[in-house]
């Protein structure tokens, strides 16, 4: 049987998640957490296979952070289980060392043949996803943008557009103020635009927010 834990901030998703695999042959939901605090926790007290966690969990603010526990519980396999775009976000996850991506509209159906094939050893990502990175080349200066953001960046960019200034970002990701401006100027000049509010309107216009 396959030991499953899922972190997400909404009852309503455990639930579904939860009433899916209640009578599932060979995954079994051992745990359910709703903050990122509680996952280290869980992972010290409790044998997990495969960790379903949302990138927009309560209390996890970097990609860092999920690749920190990667490291500490080498035996659990994680997969981003989320509404975030995978177009940006499963690249970046997989190379942090996750060993899967889904989107939260695709069929529980599918987050079940998911786990299985992680538990075997298996990368899972979305067709869509493999089929865009192996024709960035072929792609327009625009469309490839924002592929030359590094993970860092494009979490400094969503919490700009989510309306944090610098200091407050900074404390988030527990960095220097004056590294975050750093980071702004590069987002700045890989999206070829001069402030923020383009630079705002750039990133939703090329989904990376």
């Amino acid at each position: 049987m396959i030991k499953v834990c899922l972190a997400d901030n909404y009852p309503v998703v455990h639930f579904g998640v939860k009433s899916y695999f209640k009578d599932h042959a060979e995954i079994s939901i051992v745990a359910n957490v709703g903050n990122f605090l509680m996952v280290r926790d869980i992972l010290l007290t409790k044998e997990i296979d495969v960790l379903i966690l949302d990138l927009e969990l309560e209390g996890l603010s970097s990609i860092f952070e999920v690749k920190a526990v990667l490291k500490n519980f080498p035996k659990t396999k994680i997969i981003i289980f989320s509404g975030l775009s995978e177009q940006i976000y499963a690249p970046n996850a997989i190379k942090a060392g996750v060993s899967g991506f889904i989107h939260k509209k695709e069929k529980l159906e599918t987050l079940g043949i998911s786990i299985i094939k992680v538990h075997q050893g298996k990368i899972i990502i979305n067709e869509t996803v493999k089929k865009n990175l192996a024709l960035i080349a072929k792609q327009s200066k625009s469309e490839r943008l924002y592929r030359k953001l590094s993970n860092r960046e494009v979490e400094v960019l969503r919490y700009l557009s989510d309306g944090k200034k610098n200091h407050e970002i900074a404390e988030i990701l527990k960095l220097n103020e004056k590294t975050i401006s750093t980071y702004k100027l590069r987002l700045l000049t890989k999206l070829n635009v001069t402030n923020l509010v383009d630079l705002v309107n750039k990133a939703k216009t090329l989904e990376i927010v």
